[in-house]
């Protein structure tokens, strides 16, 4: 402490002294702790002082907070507003208005509360004057009359009027068991060879395709459907679809596994039959024989009194093929199929492949309504801006009338085959539709995923049991870890594994192909693992996923395969 800090010390303390004899204890009190307040704003004599005193960066520290800006209301405003509107949209009187408009250019002709205020930056002004913050919005008529979805999804409409009905073409799906003579048969009704560019004679694809019948000149669209037994969901969808279903029985084989399939599902969908006896130019031909084959199958043909018509056919030769389109259109015209031409589009994809040159194709069938280039389709969880279209010959097409087979062009992300097709207003709605039934899928999985992790929990609880029960027989040894952690490895059995990634070119036959591979049951002796699959052509990330898990690529029916570079540089095995 300084000469000068201890003078003043013996100063202060000489004067409490001093009143302490003159005066009451409570005076002395007050007048004390005033002594030492007017000495230290006055002279700092104290430690304490010191200590309340702020150095620089203290004083910088402190920050004004300056009075926060209260925001303006916002209101509505709209062109062609009456006064009134105005005032009530502002929450103010008419008066109040006018007042305003004492102060704002070119508002004299809006002397009344009815007047329409036809200068829109009158409105404006008003606003801001009046000390508000403004939203252009449309009209309250107009937006009344905006298309509000009622529903977060999308269905099909109600049943039509039925005085807007009009007459359409039959939807024909000739089914039956591979290698009898289906698209042989589509080959003669439309002189075409398609049969010529198929694996092995088989087909791979559903095929939609119009014919032109020459006896009557009306329209009938075909749906060629696979008869292999990987193609079971093909042959669903293709009965699903249709109005009429073909039977083709090969008058050598009589009834085999698929035909059986295609009566099951044909009675499902409850759709009439038609049967073609095909092959009785064959040598070992027996149309009688097939017929009661048919009727061990619940098929009651006209020949045993039942009402199903059989026409006995030679689909090589052209035997009988006009006696096969009768019966066709006559069941037609018994049915008297009508659809509705107007309003949204409404189909079903067909099959759905990605075209090197053009993109994300879909065959889809119309069903009601009639499609049209820019029209907004929801698929599923893809959507299309339908770019272009064409027909069966890759004609172009400007619309498609119902029961009309089209490929589409325009997709975002490719449809699966046998979803509905509907036509939205916008892209908005498209959007939230896709939207509401990705966060339905995503709720179903979960839920399918709290099952699956519920059992697994249960299962390993029950280990831990076991493992605890036997640790308590043992006794509670615990042996202690000691040096470094054991690198962790993948057990393994030593039995071998094959990996493989699928790639094909329509998603019909990528899930044929997944089906099949779902039958594989001898994981004791080689475990099968599907690393990944998908529709179109190979990418540089099949082939990075390829290498890094020491995977096959099977590919099926895929053309101007470009990726030489990709295959040295992986040394992969295709």
């Amino acid at each position: 402490m300084c000469s000068l800090q201890r003078c003043l010390a013996k100063y202060h303390h000489g004067i409490k002294i001093l009143l302490s004899r003159s005066l009451p204890q409570e005076h002395v009190c007050s007048l004390n702790k005033n002594i030492y307040r007017i000495g230290s704003n006055g002279f700092h004599t104290t430690f304490m002082n010191f200590a309340k005193r702020k150095d620089k960066d203290e004083k910088k520290s402190i920050q004004m907070n300056p009075k926060a800006k209260t925001k303006s209301a916002v209101i509505e405003i709209w062109r062609n507003m009456t006064v009134q509107e105005l005032a009530d949209s502002m929450g103010k009187s008419v008066d109040h208005i006018f007042d305003v408009f004492v102060y704002v250019d070119n508002s004299n002709p809006y002397n009344r509360p009815k007047s329409v205020i036809h200068n829109f930056t009158v409105i404006q002004e008003a606003a801001k004057k009046s000390g508000f913050r403004f939203k252009v919005v449309s009209h309250p008529s107009e937006r009344e009359k905006e298309v509000v979805p009622k529903y977060k999804d999308v269905t099909r409409r109600p049943p039509a009027d039925p005085s807007k009905l009009v007459r359409r073409p039959p939807v024909v799906t000739i089914m039956g068991h591979v290698d009898h003579g289906k698209t042989t048969l589509l080959d003669s009704l439309r002189n075409t060879r398609v049969v010529d560019s198929e694996f092995g004679g088989i087909t791979q694809h559903i095929g939609a395709f119009s014919v032109v019948l020459p006896s009557s000149k009306d329209r009938v669209t075909f749906l060629d459907t696979p008869g292999h037994a990987a193609f079971t969901a093909m042959r669903a969808r293709g009965a699903d679809s249709t109005d009429i279903v073909v039977l083709v029985v090969a008058a050598d084989d009589g009834v085999m596994e698929q035909t059986v399939e295609s009566i099951r599902m044909a009675k499902e969908a409850n759709v009439p039959i038609i049967v073609a006896i095909n092959k009785i130019d064959k040598p070992k031909a027996d149309v009688d024989y097939t017929r009661k084959m048919l009727l061990t199958q619940g098929i009651e043909l006209e020949e045993f009194g039942g009402d199903i018509q059989s026409v006995p056919i030679s689909a090589l030769k052209g035997t009988n093929l006009k006696t096969l389109i009768e019966a066709i259109a006559l069941q037609a015209e018994i049915m008297d199929l009508k659809a509705e031409p107007t309003g949204y589009m409404e189909g079903v994809v067909i099959e759905s492949k990605t075209d090197p040159g053009r993109g994300k194709l879909s065959t889809a069938l119309v069903q009601r309504g009639t499609l049209r280039k820019g029209c907004i389709l929801v698929a599923g969880t893809a959507w299309a801006k339908v770019r272009a279209m064409f027909d069966d010959t890759g004609r172009p097409l400007t619309e498609a009338p119902p029961a009309t087979p089209v490929e589409i062009l325009g997709w975002r992300e490719l449809p699966s085959a046998g979803d509905e097709i509907i036509e939205v207003e916008s892209e908005r709605v498209a959007q939230e539709v896709l939207k509401y039934r990705m966060d339905k899928q995503r709720e179903e999985k979960l839920e399918n995923a709290k099952e699956v992790i519920a059992q697994k929990a249960a299962e390993h609880h029950k280990v831990y049991r076991t493992t605890l029960e036997e640790r308590r027989r043992l006794g509670w040894y615990r042996v202690r870890r000691t040096g470094p952690r054991e690198k962790e490895s993948k057990e393994t059995d030593g039995h071998p594994e094959l990996n493989i990634i699928v790639k094909g070119d329509v998603d019909g036959s990528v899930e044929a192909i997944l089906d099949v591979l779902d039958t594989y049951d001898d994981e004791k002796r080689c475990k099968l693992s599907l690393i990944h699959y998908g529709v179109g052509q190979v990418t540089e990330n099949d082939l990075e996923l390829a290498s890094t898990f020491d995977s096959n690529l099977q590919l099926f029916n895929l053309q101007n395969l470009k990726f030489d570079l990709y295959l040295y540089r992986f040394s992969l095995h295709i």
